[in-house]
Formats: C-alpha cells, sequence, structure tokens
C-alpha cells in the first residue's frame, strides 16, 4: 500500500470513530426509511422506521403499527435538555392527545408545550391520533384495525419506554376528542397514568343528544361511524365500556384536572367579529354540559378532580393553552418531574 493509500485509509477509520462516539451519545440526525437499527420493538412488533431531530430538544419518529394495519405514524417527543441516548436515567412522561381533523404537531404548532416543558424534567410524547376517537374500532363487533387505543397505550407507550427513557410516572393530556381520549384512557387502562388533563372533551358520552354529535361529527371525516362505537341504541355495552362518565370508579388512582366552557357565547379570549353560530361557540356549548356532570359525579364518587368550568369561550385554542398552564404545575408535581434549572 502506498503512503497515500495508507493516509486515506487512516482519514476514513477516523471519520468512522468519530461518527461512533457521536452517536453514542445523541441520536442521529436522522434515521433511514427501515426498521432503525438498535431499536426494540413493541410486543406487537409495531417498530421504529425512522427518526428525525427537530430542534435540540424535540424529534419525531415514524411507528410501522400492526395495531393499525401496518400504517406508518409520526409521533413528536420533546425532551429534557439534559436526555442523552445512552443514559441509563428515564424521566416522567405526559402523553399529549391532539383533537379531530388535526395531527400530532398540534401541540407545538399552537402551543408553548414545548418552552413550558424546557423547565422540568418531564417528557412530552404527542402521538398521531388522526380521527381514530381515541378507541379500538367496533367494526360491526368484529373489532379488528384501526386500534388506536392499542397503538397508543401500547405501541407508542413501549416504544418510547424501552427506546427514549420514558418512565413510568405518566400523564395524559388532550384537547377535544383527545380529552376525551385521555379521560377515556385513565378509565380503560387503571393505574397506567397518575393523572389526566382533560380540556373540551364529551365526558358523558350518554348525555341528551351527544350520541347525535358524536356520529354526526365523526361522519364528516370520511368514515362510517357506526364502525367506531357501534349503533347507540343497539351497541350500547360498547358506548358504555368507553364513556369517561361511567368509567370513574376505574380512576381513583388517577387525579383529575378538566376544563370547558358552557355558554357558547364570546369569552376574554375570542376573536370580537364572530357570529354567535361559530363552530366553535356551539361545540362548547354542547360540550360542556357533559364536563359540568363529568366533574360532579367524580366529587360523588369521590375521585380526586380539580374543575374548572368558565362559563363563556368557544371551543378553540387560546383557552386550552391557558387550560395547560393552569393545570401543568399540579401534573408535575403529580408525575413527580423536577424544576430544571
Amino acid at each position: 500500500m502506498s503512503t497515500e493509500s495508507r493516509r486515506r485509509a487512516v482519514r476514513r477509520a477516523g471519520v468512522i470513530l468519530s461518527s461512533a462516539a457521536v452517536t453514542a451519545t445523541v441520536l442521529p440526525a436522522v434515521a433511514a426509511p427501515a426498521q432503525a437499527a438498535g431499536f426494540a420493538k413493541a410486543d406487537t412488533g409495531a417498530y421504529v422506521q425512522s427518526y428525525k431531530w427537530i430542534n435540540k430538544t424535540a424529534f419525531d419518529f415514524a411507528v410501522k403499527s400492526p395495531s393499525l394495519g401496518g400504517q406508518v405514524q409520526k409521533v413528536r417527543v420533546v425532551v429534557p435538555k439534559t436526555w442523552k441516548k445512552n443514559s441509563r436515567q428515564s424521566w416522567p412522561v405526559v402523553y399529549a392527545y391532539h383533537g379531530g381533523r388535526d395531527s400530532y404537531i398540534s401541540w407545538t404548532r399552537s402551543t408553548d408545550i414545548q418552552a413550558t416543558a424546557s423547565k422540568w424534567g418531564v417528557m412530552v410524547v404527542m402521538p398521531e391520533g388522526a380521527n381514530g376517537s381515541y378507541t379500538n374500532w367496533f367494526n360491526g363487533g368484529k373489532g379488528g384495525t384501526p386500534k388506536w387505543e392499542d397503538f397508543h397505550l401500547r405501541e407508542v407507550r413501549q416504544l418510547v419506554e424501552r427506546n427514549f427513557h420514558a418512565g413510568g410516572a405518566r400523564a395524559a393530556m388532550g384537547i377535544s376528542s383527545g380529552a376525551q381520549g385521555a379521560c377515556t384512557y385513565a378509565g380503560r387502562a387503571p393505574g397506567m397514568f397518575r393523572y389526566a388533563a382533560c380540556f373540551s372533551g364529551v365526558l358523558s358520552m350518554s348525555s341528551p343528544g351527544i350520541p347525535s354529535l358524536l356520529m354526526y361529527t365523526n361522519s364528516g371525516n370520511g368514515a362510517d361511524p357506526n364502525a367506531i362505537w357501534g349503533i347507540p341504541w343497539i351497541n350500547k355495552a360498547n358506548w358504555d365500556a368507553h364513556d369517561p362518565i361511567k368509567l370513574l370508579p376505574k380512576m381513583r388512582s388517577t387525579r383529575l384536572y378538566v376544563s370547558a366552557g358552557t355558554t357558547g357565547e364570546r369569552g376574554p379570549l375570542d376573536p370580537p367579529n364572530l357570529p354567535p353560530w361559530d363552530i366553535g361557540y356551539l361545540s362548547e356549548r354542547a360540550i360542556g354540559p357533559t364536563v359540568r356532570d363529568f366533574a360532579n359525579e367524580a366529587k360523588r364518587q369521590k375521585v380526586k378532580i380539580t374543575a374548572h368550568i368558565y362559563g363563556n369561550g368557544r371551543h378553540s385554542w387560546p383557552y386550552w393553552k391557558r387550560e395547560m398552564h393552569t393545570a401543568w404545575p399540579s401534573m408535575m408535581q403529580t408525575i413527580g418531574a423536577k424544576p430544571m434549572r
């Protein structure tokens, strides 16, 4: 081998060793679009297909999901500034669920959740929920895909715990249909979440008019609404099995925070020129009473709950951002997250 050939070989070896040293400390900037090497699978066989850092403390990863029929769905993760891939430390985690006709990026797009989380030793995991209604679909009693509950509570949870240092001290937080999902999950998986914060979600699915509202809303998502929980008056048992207010006896180990407006009238955070028939006002007027009923029933059953029923205000992010900040300190205390310096 010539002198120049030896020099090129040494340079290549140096590059390889340098890259290996970096990889041992943090995740690479981008993973190849196949099963990412070195990551553990979920029990269902779901795996991390790819990932990409979007800034210094947040990355997205894609999940190949058997629970969703082999679909690939994304998850956004915010990590503490001292997080390291090769660390053995695990962190308390907040699972934040988005609303209907939105996506996994909604919390970072519409709130300051990353800046808020950066002040604490906590991870935030924001999975895709599409328009899946946060449930394993009934499909005429046959079950099968999509299984959104399994995707969230099994696949995403196991992948972030086995690969990204998410710990067992968990909170669930959601807005609109994601709020319904957060409170439903707290009852469907007793003990999984120490805290659930549910902002403007339907929390009593059997209240007058609510089954029709849910069916109408889901009919606009391009799917058969009967496939989700079944037909309300025929498949009532399945509706009841996913109704937050009926799941309250299973939430005794979870501290709850719920909020909503009730009047459907203009509130302090609303634009001044919206008409009274704005969908945000109509939605909150329908949803608010279910939240109030849920809070009253929780208190009757002596389930730990804080409720902020604020009257005026529409179904919109300015109120949910405010409620997030209100609930955040007690959420951090409950899951044992510590302030970061």
